[in-house]
């Protein structure tokens, strides 16, 4: 009965081995792929966090510039371009750009773009944002 009893054992344990080298290896996989996943999440929150940085201040210099020139015009026509402006500075003053977790941003960085792109045809400048391999400058 002992001889039954240890091949009866060891056929438990290949059996077993099956099923619990099946469960470590799901267990490293997971641990390697939860890892992975992180390390490339950071990389394309960066990368993408850096484009939309890199967006927002160039429409904030624009922005400003523009305010600067012009400062010295009192003219009606000129004073609307001022107040879009003053408006585009105000919105990229407010947007929460250090917060990736703001369920807004999207939504809010469309209506930057928006208000960019109007004051733009108010100035009878062509926007032109480009980032990355294609050209990172604004032509007008």
């Amino acid at each position: 009965m002992a001889a039954a009893s240890r091949s009866s054992d060891m056929f438990d344990e290949i059996v077993m081995a099956e099923e619990r080298f099946h469960g470590e290896g799901y267990q490293e996989g997971y641990a390697e792929g939860s890892h992975a996943g992180a390390v490339e999440g950071r990389r394309y929150g960066s990368l993408h966090g850096a484009k939309i940085g890199s967006e927002i201040g160039c429409y904030l210099g624009f922005a400003l510039t523009w305010q600067c020139l012009l400062q010295k015009c009192t003219d009606e026509k000129n004073s609307k371009k001022i107040r879009a402006l003053d408006s585009l500075i105000g919105m990229i003053q407010k947007f929460p750009y250090e917060d990736p977790t703001y369920d807004k941003l999207q939504e809010d960085l469309e209506k930057i773009r928006g208000k960019y792109k109007q004051v733009c045809s108010m100035l009878n400048i062509q926007s032109d944002f480009r980032t990355g391999s294609e050209r990172s400058s604004l032509t007008f």
